[in-house]
């Protein structure tokens, strides 16, 4: 059985939260950020440090869980999440525009993918995009919509794909 539990969340001297109940309130230079507890495990701020505490032994893989929420949650207000993107095909690019994503990929038609609240979108170059945002569930999600959008081929690996991603090519068929 896993002990993440037991391992403490270290708070930086830039933070504030704040437990009311079973409801944690994280703040930083980043944002703000809060979430509901399990009713089964329990939370208790000790000096600059959080300690989580199963209330029997049928919630301990829980309260393993809220602890990777909460020290997820401490970490995007501290330093933030981002997820990198790369286009490749020939003619595809990207770019924003307000808050919306403005991708040519092939389509007879350029897709606009609608910006979500606290995800932010940067192009460094047209056939790259950074996802970022203070919330590591909702930039995965963000970044796995716009790569299900055109996923990548295994033939020539035409498509969206995450930067750190290996494609396994495909051998064309022979004549």
């Amino acid at each position: 059985m896993s002990r993440i539990a037991n391992k403490p969340i270290e708070i930086a001297s830039n933070i504030t939260v704040t437990i009311n109940g079973n409801e944690v309130k994280v703040k930083g230079p980043k944002g703000e950020s809060s979430m509901q507890l399990h009713e089964t495990v329990g939370i208790t701020q000790e000096d600059n440090a959080l300690q989580f505490k199963a209330s029997n032994d049928g919630a301990v893989p829980m309260s393993g869980t809220m602890r990777s929420l909460v020290a997820n949650m401490v970490e995007g207000v501290t330093n933030g999440f981002s997820k990198k993107l790369q286009l490749v095909g020939v003619g595809y690019r990207a770019a924003v525009k307000g808050k919306d994503l403005d991708l040519t990929l092939g389509f007879s038609h350029p897709v606009v993918y609608k910006g979500k609240d606290g995800i932010s979108f940067e192009t460094p170059s047209q056939t790259e995009i950074i996802v970022s945002g203070i919330d590591k569930q909702l930039v995965g999600q963000v970044a796995a919509e716009i790569r299900a959008i055109r996923p990548p081929e295994p033939y020539k690996g035409k498509g969206v794909k995450y930067a750190d991603e290996r494609l396994y090519r495909k051998e064309a068929k022979k004549a």
